[in-house]
């Protein structure tokens, strides 16, 4: 069985955000743009590195590559529930396209760029769909005349994917029931559904032996501390709703939420940053390592 939970953006990163692993990342990439942006090879721009790690600068655990033509992708995988994604998604899509150009060169050479975002909650309203994907399109006309056609985003959200294996019929669709069932994934015993897949069956077989001893410690104090985060977000939240309720107002709701789960992530903070440094980290590693919740 996978003992590593690959929704985890630490695990995430070093999956498909190493060298050895591009293959991985190119097969997801295809997996969720259309055809006519299939790539066969990137060149990772922020590859997994234990020493920046240690150094304070993976600060942020997303993927950067770039395809031979130019083409920027931006991957990330988020676990915590944000209520503000939309406006970081589009703030890190920005900023990959404003770091393309440097002094002198002409806006013409900038380059399509794509955002993917795995989410482990939900997010997108009124859709049931796992998979959706926005561009700019002409209002007026309803029709995207690809004038604006630098810009793509895609969510994925894995709680909405409900798919057993019989059902399993794309590429993403493999991509997510690895993502939400490694656990009851056993490179001995690979389903037939997913056997013919190669980058699956190579990243069943590399989620457990990809760790050594300190990144598997790494590992395990960034579950506590999401796992405590979590914890002490869900009561704020609790308590903010039940104080939206005394108000007895639908704003009253709305706020509450907003302020409980606000307080809440401070004080899951300042309480998961007193267990890290009671289990040996120092502040300032605890702290590192907290800010990329």
């Amino acid at each position: 069985m996978c003992r590593i939970n690959p929704r985890v953006d630490f695990a995430f990163k070093k999956l498909f955000g190493s060298e050895d692993n591009k293959d991985l990342l190119i097969s997801l990439i295809n997996a969720v743009v259309s055809s006519e942006d299939q790539v066969a090879e990137v060149e990772l721009k922020n590859p997994y590195n234990l020493v920046d790690y240690r150094a304070g600068k993976l600060t942020i655990l997303d993927i950067k590559a770039r395809t031979p033509e130019g083409r920027w992708f931006n991957v990330e995988m988020q676990i915590s529930e944000d209520l503000n994604f939309d406006k970081r998604a589009i703030y890190y899509w920005a900023k990959l396209v404003t770091e393309q150009l440097s002094e002198g060169m002409m806006f013409k050479e900038l380059k399509k760029t794509i955002s993917i975002n795995v989410l482990d909650f939900n997010f997108v309203p009124n859709t049931e769909a796992f998979h959706n994907r926005y561009r700019i399109t002409n209002t007026t006309t309803g029709q995207d005349d690809r004038l604006h056609d630098m810009f793509e985003l895609h969510y994925i959200e894995l709680r909405k994917f409900r798919k057993n294996y019989a059902e399993l019929v794309s590429a993403l669709d493999r991509w997510a029931i690895f993502l939400t069932r490694a656990h009851e994934l056993d490179k001995h015993r690979i389903p037939p559904e997913l056997q013919g897949d190669l980058a699956i069956v190579k990243a069943i077989e590399a989620v457990d032996r990809m760790f050594d001893e300190e990144e598997r410690s790494l590992y395990e104090t960034r579950m506590l501390a999401l796992a405590e985060m979590e914890s002490k977000i869900a009561s704020a939240e609790e308590k903010g709703l039940a104080q939206g309720r005394v108000q007895g107002r639908e704003e009253g709701l709305r706020q509450g939420k907003e302020e409980g789960m606000k307080e809440g992530k401070q004080a899951a903070f300042e309480e998961a940053l007193a267990s890290l440094v009671r289990n040996g980290l120092t502040e300032a590693e605890a702290r590192r390592l907290l800010n990329l919740v």
